[in-house]
């Protein structure tokens, strides 16, 4: 009969172990598995996409109740286990005792709450769940929040970056001197705070937190030198703490952790623990690859066999706000020791070594940290490096002296070489299980774990995989569309436009799709392409547009709208205002901002009242501003000539002009334009999807510019010397992306893929290609231009102006 093994604790150290258990010896154990949280084993690395919005918890889901049910789980989610009873051998909880045989504690560790007054406010909350990151959404809902997050270290900086991307105000108070300093040094941590405050994210280092301010909720920071942040809400991200509690009343040996041996047992035989709760040889462990490594042993150990944990040596190779850093070992300055740095300030490049006795004990990667697993190898080994001393910053390819093809490289790393530091897998492993089949990533990935959970070594397993294989490997493809299909976008939109595919029906049917009718994903892709390449034969399906733009309307957390009628140019007249000022007080708008394209948002609307709100509106003369499509947004301008001393072309006027011709376009994305009327820029052009800097022989116009998650700067696509010519290489451009773009690409991603050049030459150098883009474009608009509010206003089903909006409720503006 089975033994009874119950575990408390449902997190990654805990699932990783049972998964090595089943794997061994699947019927050795009857599990009850207990777990706080009213949900199981998720990816905590990735709750900070989560928290961004580039993932769904669904996605980072790593035992689902099927995996549970196919191995016998007894899951008792959401129920706390409160008491150990050693003599009894049970656990209990408020539901009752249940017995074990063998007990294992994955209690993991809690969130410090420093100790200042205000800490019990609402709105103060941690960084180390789900839950805590749904209570974030929450509040970043709110239109002008604003967020305090109080610590600099890894779950303070990521937790900081998703609120930023969700649109929230965001401050950074850390105590040290500057950000990461347990993982970077301060060079390395300098260039990151560079990033994150040209990212808007506001960094304040050597900042001692006083108190917390408010009555029931928060609503500011104090700090030591009596500087005040306000704050909606204050996210304590100042460290972790071993969570102990039940080993101590269960009187096991507990220091800073609860003591382990090699075997991962207590001092209790019939008691093992694992993950952040422990402390071995002294040592506690926060990074997920030691914790996987406890999770080995303590398996072998819960089947008796031989097994011994002897500590980890550990590296970090994290991925903060979409900048790569890695670090491994000490990298503290000393009299005996050298250092060799490489920067590169174009690139944003940081590499230092720390050399003692021609070996490797520490390194510091910011920005490139391709290397990083082989330098982490060299410095585990205590591998000499005299002998390449002089090239070594510069990786493997120059390891010996001479420049190597990377693959070869690669190749020539030895099998004990360590290519996932979160699940420890080696080459070796790698290889064997390449050997034994797996032939592409994921089969790697099931089988060796390798990649399977931060990511960062994806291309560097991918490497192994081509050494390996050699001509047999086969690269891998783009991701299909969605499940329904194996098809990439790609391949969509050419059979659509070769096989002249003309329906839905007909692309289901050529590409060969698994479902019957398709899917919420692909649905609004394919209604997209349809309509992109056939405006005369296909009928728009306003079914398959995302739930924002259905409504015409963005949806609010509480089920209300934000309605943004059109200001073109960002200029208004005093009757509009009076317009929006009395629909405001008729409907109870509560809100009423300005947002970042030069309108107004009227936040709040009741669904039942969308229709005659914008009924009035339009009486005035107003328009939808479309703040919810995959469509033209805004044209920002400034006023340029009219007002401006330094203005030398008519920006506000030229701005009108181009939203007027743009209005109702369709798009794979949503797109923003900016005319200024001067290279002072101060309607910001440089940094939207397509610009317009006005000098005094024409108009400059740039593409491919983002301000969002990404930030980049424009480039230049041309010059023209008249408004005609600038405007014909803008639609020109719209209609191009709109043509060969991925759907939900961004005109930067896109501009990226297919390079700058080939668009300046169906563009600039082809002007007989431009044209025919123009006309196509125009002729485009006289079937969708059209207003969806007065459409609906009188209940007519003609087709609107653009198929698809966003189902991820994103922000108006």
């Amino acid at each position: 009969m089975a033994e009874r093994l119950v575990v408390i604790g449902a997190g990654m150290a805990s699932g990783r172990a049972l998964e090595h258990l089943f794997e061994a010896d699947p019927g050795a154990y009857d599990v009850t598995l207990f777990g706080t949280e009213p949900r199981g084993n998720y990816n905590r690395i990735m709750l900070s996409p989560v928290l961004s919005g580039e993932k769904t918890y669904e996605e980072i889901v790593t035992h689902d109740a099927d995996w549970y049910a196919e191995n016998g789980v007894t899951c008792r989610f959401g129920e706390t286990i409160t008491e150990i009873d050693r003599a009894r051998k049970l656990v209990i909880s408020e539901a009752g005792e249940t017995p074990y045989d063998k007990l294992m504690i994955a209690t993991g560790s809690a969130p410090f709450i420093i100790p200042v007054p205000g800490k019990e406010l609402r709105g103060v909350m941690a960084y180390r769940d789900l839950d805590d990151v749904n209570a974030m959404l929450l509040v970043s809902s709110n239109p002008n929040a604003k967020a305090v997050v109080i610590g600099g270290g890894l779950l303070g900086l990521e937790a900081a970056a998703g609120l930023q991307a969700r649109g929230m105000d965001v401050t950074v108070v850390h105590l040290m001197s500057h950000l990461m300093e347990r993982q970077l040094d301060p060079a390395a941590g300098y260039l990151l705070q560079r990033e994150l405050e040209g990212r808007g994210i506001k960094v304040m280092c050597n900042a001692s937190t006083k108190a917390i301010l408010g009555t029931e909720n928060v609503d500011a920071v104090l700090l030591e030198d009596e500087t005040v942040i306000e704050a909606d809400i204050v996210i304590m991200a100042a460290g972790i703490r071993p969570e102990t509690r039940l080993a101590v009343d269960a009187g096991l040996h507990v220091e800073r952790g609860i003591v382990v041996d090699d075997q991962m047992r207590t001092d209790d035989p019939d008691i093992v623990s694992i993950g952040e709760c422990v402390e071995h040889n002294s040592v506690i462990y926060g990074l997920v690859a030691p914790l996987y490594e406890m999770a080995k042993v303590v398996a072998k150990t819960l089947l008796g066999e031989a097994a011994a944990y002897q500590g980890s040596t550990t590296s970090t190779k994290l991925k903060v706000t979409g900048v790569d850093l890695f670090s491994a070992g000490d990298f503290a300055e000393g009299e005996d020791r050298e250092e060799i740095v490489l920067r590169d300030a174009a690139s944003g490049v940081y590499k230092r070594l720390v050399l003692q006795d021609n070996r490797i004990i520490g390194t510091v990667m910011y920005g490139d940290t391709a290397d990083g697993n082989w330098f982490f190898g060299q410095l585990k080994d205590g591998s000499d490096i005299s002998e390449m001393r002089d090239t070594l910053i510069f990786g493997p390819a120059f390891a010996g002296g001479s420049p190597l093809d990377p693959m070869a490289a690669v190749a020539a790393l030895p099998d004990e070489a360590e290519i996932c530091g979160c699940n420890g897998v080696c080459k070796g492993q790698i290889v064997g299980a390449i050997q034994g089949g797996a032939t592409d990533l994921a089969a790697v990935r099931a089988t060796t774990k390798a990649s399977n959970s931060c990511g960062t070594c994806t291309g560097l397993v991918e490497q192994v995989l081509a050494a390996t294989l050699g001509d047999d490997f086969v690269m891998p493809t783009a991701q299909p569309v969605c499940g329904c299909t194996d098809f990439t976008h790609e391949d969509v939109r050419r059979l659509i436009k070769s096989q002249e595919l003309k329906s839905m029906p007909a692309v289901w049917q050529a590409c060969e799709w698994k479902t019957s009718c398709g899917c919420h994903i692909c649905r609004p892709a394919l209604n997209y392409y349809l309509l992109s390449d056939w405006p005369d034969a296909y009928k728009d399906d306003p079914q398959s547009r995302f739930v924002n733009e259905r409504k015409h309307a963005n949806i609010q957390k509480d089920g209300t709208f934000s309605v943004v009628p059109r200001m073109w140019g960002g200029i208004t007249t005093p009757d509009e205002l009076r317009a929006i000022a009395d629909a405001a007080d008729k409907y109870d708008v509560p809100t009423v901002k300005v947002t970042g394209g030069q309108r107004i948002d009227l936040l709040g609307v009741k669904g039942q009242d969308l229709p005659h709100i914008w009924a009035d509106l339009n009486k005035a003369g107003m328009v939808s501003g479309h703040a919810y499509a995959k469509g033209l947004r805004t044209v920002k301008t400034c006023v340029g000539t009219d007002h401006c001393r330094f203005g030398t072309q008519d920006s506000t006027g030229f701005g009108i002009k181009i939203e007027k011709r743009l209005w109702g376009s369709w798009t794979p994305h949503k797109v923003k334009l900016a005319v200024s009327g001067c290279p002072r820029n101060c309607a910001e052009a440089t940094c939207k999807d397509i610009g317009v800097i006005c000098v005094d022989s024409g108009f400059e116009v740039s593409v491919g510019g983002a301000a969002g998650m990404d930030v980049k700067e424009t480039e230049a696509l041309g010059k023209a010397t008249t408004q005609e010519d600038a405007m014909d290489m803008i639609v020109a451009f719209v209609q191009l992306y709109r043509e060969h773009a991925k759907y939900l690409d961004r005109a930067y991603k896109w501009v990226a893929k297919v390079g700058l050049d080939w668009v300046k030459e169906q563009i600039v150098e082809d002007l007989e290609n431009r044209a025919l883009l123009v006309a196509r474009f125009d002729h485009s608009q006289t079937i969708y231009q059209t207003d969806p509010w007065e459409e609906r206003t009188h209940g007519r089903t003609a087709r609107s102006f653009a198929p698809l909006a966003d189902l991820s409720l994103e922000a108006a503006e």
